[in-house]
């Protein structure tokens, strides 16, 4: 058995590991592959030292094959492929209102706890998603992520007919953009990087670069002036958030899904004059991962296409190094059995 440890220092570790049998609701599985997250690569760069416990086994974006069921789970067996929710809940608080996925005890598998970047993985049964015979176990490890879209989408309230903008190409802005494109939406992405761009186009999305043209003027000339009904800011920069404001039409919405850990200015002026909505949007729920496995069974969300490149376990850290190396890219996979 082989288990990924994030060491500090920009330093992934491969070494043993043991299977450990799973107690009562838990089920034991011999993990098939794991997806590179951004927040694993924010973890590979220090920036959550203070979180993880060094070292820690990371990765959450699973899939794999069910080896040992504990006493009381009814809901896989022996043999089943599955991708995995990460989310331990915890006890619940009056502050949750029931929605336990962002609940103030929640803890995220592969971050909080040792995660699934290892041959062996045992985890609480409610977190498995059965995945159909016709899902490949390579794309049943971007369940995770395209659930993260679905539930982007879906609090977005994006309806056929709608137009919506997306800021930024990386995994989850293209995502976030097929699944509203299979919605029935006009879909606008922006993004920098010209090699997302050209994958993005290629993918039938409309596509424009910010440093090349200008975003407000490009957007409405192609809407006729009519603008956007829901944008998303997935770039988790400042000039994203800066313009998202400027995109929406009367009663847009706006949808933050990128993490920005600092304070940004936002023109508040525009959520009074134009009556716009600002949601935010963290995770996922059961549902969004179950819409998740049947979008990427249908394939309409184009996940080979999406499969930038695919590791063995023994050269983790020479994978977080080529994303460092290749900001173009969109998925890496760890091969970790």
């Amino acid at each position: 058995m082989k288990a990924a440890f994030y060491k500090g220092n920009k330093t992934i570790e491969v070494g043993p590991s043991d299977a450990i049998s799973p107690g009562p609701g838990e089920v034991r599985l011999d993990v098939g592959f794991c997806g590179i997250c951004g927040t694993d690569l924010h973890i590979f760069h220090g920036h959550m030292d203070k979180r993880v416990s060094i070292p820690q086994i990371i990765g959450h974006e699973v899939s794999g094959t069910v080896a040992e069921v504990g006493e009381g789970v009814d809901n896989v067996a022996v043999g089943d492929r599955v991708a995995v929710r990460p989310l331990k809940f915890g006890e619940p608080a009056a502050f949750d209102k029931g929605f336990p996925h962002v609940g103030k005890n929640l803890k995220f598998i592969g971050i909080d706890l040792p995660g699934g970047m290892q041959s062996s993985w045992t985890v609480p049964a409610y977190t498995l998603h059965k995945l159909p015979d016709a899902l490949s176990l390579e794309h049943g490890a971007m369940i995770e992520p395209a659930a993260v879209a679905c539930h982007d989408v879906r609090l977005g309230e994006v309806a056929a007919g709608e137009t919506c903008v997306v800021i930024g190409g990386g995994p989850i802005g293209l995502l976030i953009a097929l699944v509203a494109k299979q919605k029935g939406a006009r879909v606008i992405l922006s993004e920098i990087n010209e090699q997302r761009l050209e994958l993005t186009k290629s993918l039938g999305i409309e596509v424009i670069n910010p440093t090349k043209e200008n975003l407000v003027e490009r957007v409405a000339a192609l809407t006729d002036g009519a603008m956007a009904d829901c944008v998303f800011e997935v770039s988790g920069s400042a000039p994203g958030v800066e313009v998202m404001t400027e995109l929406p039409n009367v009663r847009g919405r706006i949808v933050m899904v990128a993490i920005h850990p600092q304070p940004r200015p936002v023109n508040l002026f525009k959520f009074f004059w134009s009556e716009l909505r600002l949601i935010g949007a963290r995770l996922y729920e059961e549902q969004d991962f179950e819409e998740a496995i049947s979008l990427a069974a249908s394939g309409v969300l184009h996940l080979d296409r999406l499969i930038t490149r695919v590791d063995p376990i023994d050269e983790v850290q020479a994978a977080f190094e080529a994303i460092d190396a290749n900001p173009g890219g969109i998925k890496y996979l760890i091969k970790c059995n």
